[in-house]
Formats: C-alpha cells, sequence, structure tokens
C-alpha cells in the first residue's frame, strides 16, 4: 500500500487554514487567545510570520503522516507484511496479502472514519502535550482550550483528508 505525498501536503495545509480562523481576533478565538496567553497584537505583528508559517507547515507535514498510520488500518496489515514479498499475488505471502485486501482492502477509507480517528489522536495526544506545557508555563484553562481545540478540529480534518484519500 503506498500513500499518495500530495494528499499528505494538502492535509499539511489544514492547520494553517483552521488557524487562520481560529486565531483571528474578528472572527475566532483571537482576542481570548492573545489574553490567555499574555500577547499583544504588537508583539504577534513583530513576528517573522514567513518562518513560522513554514515551520507550521513543517511540522503539520509530520502529523499528517503520522495520522496516516493512526487512520489507515490497511497500513497496519502492510506492516506486518515487512520485508515480505507482497507485490507478486504468485507467492504464498502474496497470496495472503493479496487475499485479506480483496475481502477487506478499502474498509473503514472514508473521510468519516479518519475524521474519527483525527479527533480521538488530538485528543489523547496533542491534548496532553498542550496541557503539560502549559501547567508548567502557569497557563490557565482557557489557554489550554484554545490550543487544544485548536489541535482536536485540524487533526480531525486532516485524519478525515489522509483515511479517505491518501
Amino acid at each position: 500500500m503506498k500513500i499518495d505525498i500530495v494528499i499528505l501536503l494538502l492535509a499539511a495545509l489544514v492547520p494553517l487554514a483552521v488557524g487562520n480562523i481560529w486565531y483571528n481576533p474578528k472572527i475566532g478565538f483571537g482576542k481570548a487567545w492573545l489574553k490567555a496567553s499574555d500577547m499583544t497584537e504588537e508583539k504577534a505583528k513583530g513576528a517573522n510570520m514567513i518562518v513560522i508559517l513554514g515551520l507550521t507547515y513543517l511540522f503539520s507535514f509530520f502529523v499528517a503522516f503520522a495520522l496516516c498510520s493512526l487512520s489507515i488500518h490497511q497500513l497496519s496489515l502492510t506492516s506486518l507484511f515487512f520485508l515480505q514479498p507482497i507485490d507478486d499475488p504468485t507467492t504464498e505471502m502474496g497470496a495472503l496479502y493479496k487475499s485479506v485486501m480483496d475481502v477487506l482492502g478499502n474498509s473503514y477509507r472514508t473521510f468519516k472514519h479518519g475524521a474519527f480517528h483525527g479527533t480521538i489522536a488530538g485528543i489523547v495526544i496533542a491534548l496532553p502535550v498542550i496541557s503539560v506545557g502549559a501547567m508548567f508555563e502557569r497557563r490557565g484553562f482557557k489557554y489550554i482550550a484554545i490550543h487544544a481545540g485548536y489541535w482536536i478540529v485540524s487533526m480531525a480534518l486532516m485524519g478525515g483528508i489522509v483515511c479517505a484519500y491518501a
């Protein structure tokens, strides 16, 4: 099973698009975020946005890549055949792999299923990571809720995209 890199590159755009709305002071949680993070609009404007957005895209690509293995169950099956000759269905391993994929090949390859796994990943991975850092920084609940909510929504959409289309 091969993953379409173009889909991962597209899925990596999701956090940028969601963040543009989520952290926008006029339509999202921007004002609450500024207050919860002790950030000022002036300080936020003084950042090198090309570097920030570029690194955000790179790190989002890593998240999209990780979501493949969390949301596409067929990758787990493929990993069981690691270093086995599965491309040739005339071999024993190839025939076994083909028979399983013939029956279950596209099972659970939907946007809804991927969004479910993305949401779960956001809750069990992003939320704890953000919460631990926030607690040591003495940040409040709003700070955690804003950032974790952003990643849960972003990972849900990314999971849906990679599961349905990658």
